[in-house]
């Protein structure tokens, strides 16, 4: 990894045509952007596991590799968790 690249702490699991995705991937952009962040975009539909653990579920995210929300992404609790 050069450098300056960071590893993203953010892993929005979603899939295409899904609103609540279109939704959460906003507010991610918005934090992680403001924040210098990176986050990384998983289809679970690539992925049959992923789908059978995450299908009813998404969008979910993680950060740091750990599950932060689910079906909806609050901006200040993120906020919080990138920078706590």
């Amino acid at each position: 990894m050069g450098v300056g690249v960071s590893v993203p702490r953010v892993t929005l699991y979603g899939r295409a045509g899904c609103h609540l995705c279109d939704e959460a991937r906003a507010v991610i952009d918005r934090v992680c952007g403001d924040l210098g962040e990176a986050y990384v975009e998983i289809d679970i539909d690539g992925d049959d596991d992923l789908r059978a653990r995450y299908s009813e579920e998404i969008p979910v995210t993680l950060v740091d590799g750990r599950q932060h929300d689910f079906w909806r992404v609050d901006e200040q609790r993120l906020r919080a968790a990138l920078t706590g």
